[in-house]
């Protein structure tokens, strides 16, 4: 399932599901949550909005639950992945989903390099060798970016893919059944449905 929660790029993650040919639906019923294989979190806007929408919509709890306790994949997309950490700064403090110990804060770039925000366009990414998402990629390919803030973390084991505008930043990473991409699979040509279809694929050989 995809989650409606009035934030997210929907159509577009939809439709390459669709293209890869894998069962999908949208939904605003968090029982449906439940019920899912794989969950996809997409967003974009502000972090702060996104919980009070999350909230209002009654999935915060349930996203715990499926993702904490019954270990269901999840894959969060740019604002998304964001969610997934313990709190963020955009449009003031809030407090994130938890899922990952970190904190989601604006880039800040050297000022000789003169690059402006938000981080929009197609850069390339360093995935590790083990990675799952990466799987089948040809390192350093390019994916499609559109962002102001990006994810820190203090995970010993969190698994990351890098990408580099002006700082190196987290552009991708992988813990247990969670997954998250700051850029968009959706936008990024054959190398997002790649990765969409590796983190797809996981249910289905488990």
């Amino acid at each position: 399932v995809i989650l409606d929660y009035g934030m997210g790029n929907l159509f577009s993650v939809l439709n390459a599901v669709k293209y890869l040919n894998f069962p999908v639906e949208i939904t605003n019923n968090p029982s449906e949550i439940l019920k899912a294989d794989s969950i996809i979190l997409p967003g974009v806007g502000s972090f702060k909005k996104a919980m009070v929408s999350l909230n209002k919509s009654g999935f915060i709890e349930v996203l715990k639950e499926s993702v904490l306790i019954r270990q269901k994949n999840i894959l969060g997309i740019c604002l998304g992945m964001q969610l997934f950490a313990l709190e963020g700064e955009e449009d003031g403090f809030s407090k994130g989903l938890g899922f990952i110990d970190g904190c989601v804060k604006k880039i800040i770039t050297p000022d000789n390099e003169k690059l402006k925000l938000p981080h929009i366009g197609f850069n390339t990414v360093d995935f590790k060798k083990e990675s799952i998402l990466g799987n089948h990629i040809k390192n350093n390919s390019d994916f499609y970016f559109v962002h102001s803030y990006h994810f820190l973390h203090k995970e010993k084991n969190l698994l990351e893919a890098k990408c580099e505008y002006g700082i190196k930043f987290t552009a991708a990473y992988e813990k247990d059944n969670i997954f998250a991409t700051q850029f968009h699979p959706e936008k990024s040509q054959t190398n997002g449905l790649q990765l969409l279809k590796n983190f797809l694929e996981i249910w289905v050989s488990a």
